[in-house]
């Protein structure tokens, strides 16, 4: 995913209430979307660099479930990639996409702040 558009989507998914974050791995193409599970648990979204949207559920850095590859997500928009994000339950270890997203909670405070610009170097 792209660091602009994993930016645009965590706020968006913050607007929703969903505790995203932006998750900047080592090396090429490791921009994803981390979301924070209120079990101690977190899924990375799209840090692997493949096309598709999936999700590795880990817990103290091991991995305990997933969301596998949703099918047509290669060409979603960010509307839809949001609203997937939105929608996964991750109670199982192989998380399933609920047929409605939950109702948004209040929304999370965007990351940064006002310092956001300048520790992104102006982009």
């Amino acid at each position: 995913m792209d660091e602009n558009r994993a930016r645009r989507v965590v706020d968006a998914l913050r607007d929703r209430g969903v505790p995203a974050h932006l998750s900047l791995g080592g090396g090429f193409r490791k921009v994803g979307v981390r979301v924070a599970l209120p079990d101690g648990r977190e899924a990375l979204w799209d840090t692997d660099g493949t096309a598709g949207l999936e999700a590795q559920v880990l817990r103290d850095g091991m991995l305990v479930g997933f969301v596998p590859h949703i099918p047509g997500s290669e060409d979603f928009t960010e509307e839809q990639v949001i609203d997937a994000i939105a929608r996964t339950d991750y109670d199982q270890p192989v998380a399933r996409q609920r047929a409605e997203a939950p109702p948004p909670a209040k929304p999370l405070p965007m990351e940064g702040g006002f310092f956001r610009r300048f520790r992104d170097g102006f982009r």
